[in-house]
């Protein structure tokens, strides 16, 4: 004798929510927390700012992840010398970046950019051949 699988009976009925009052609003850790340290949060800024200049690296770190973001790196315009391919632009990037012109990271990204480039190019011969062979079909008697 073959053993059935039987699905459990739903709960509630397709369409209908089984909580239609929904997350009670307000009542998240994080929501109570910012709560009950709204009225006095003028006075612990006045504090971490004290300690920071007493010297506390911890208060200081807290004060400037909060005020200043992180520096993120920029890059400089690079200037290569496109080639006639992409594998000849991918060379001119490679000896770019051993005779150091440009970041190994920025010669990364270059390549990369290449590759994914070259992706779409092969992608798009591919759908015009394709466009052609449907087209030899089409005027077949």
């Amino acid at each position: 004798m073959q053993k059935q699988n039987t699905m459990p009976t739903p709960k509630f009925k397709p369409g209908q929510s089984g909580n239609p009052a929904g997350r009670p609003k307000d009542k998240t850790p994080a929501t109570l927390l910012r709560k009950a340290i709204a009225e006095d949060m003028p006075e612990i800024v006045k504090t971490l700012v004290e300690l920071a200049k007493g010297g506390d690296v911890q208060a200081a770190k807290v004060l400037l992840d909060r005020i200043c973001p992180p520096l993120r790196p920029q890059a400089l315009p690079v200037n290569i010398e496109t080639g006639a391919t992409l594998p000849e632009t991918g060379g001119n990037v490679v000896n770019a970046t051993l005779n150091g012109s440009i970041a190994p990271d920025i010669g990364s990204m270059l390549i990369r950019a290449l590759a994914e480039q070259g992706k779409l190019i092969e992608l798009q011969e591919m759908a015009d051949r394709l466009q052609r062979l449907e087209k030899l079909l089409e005027a077949r008697p």
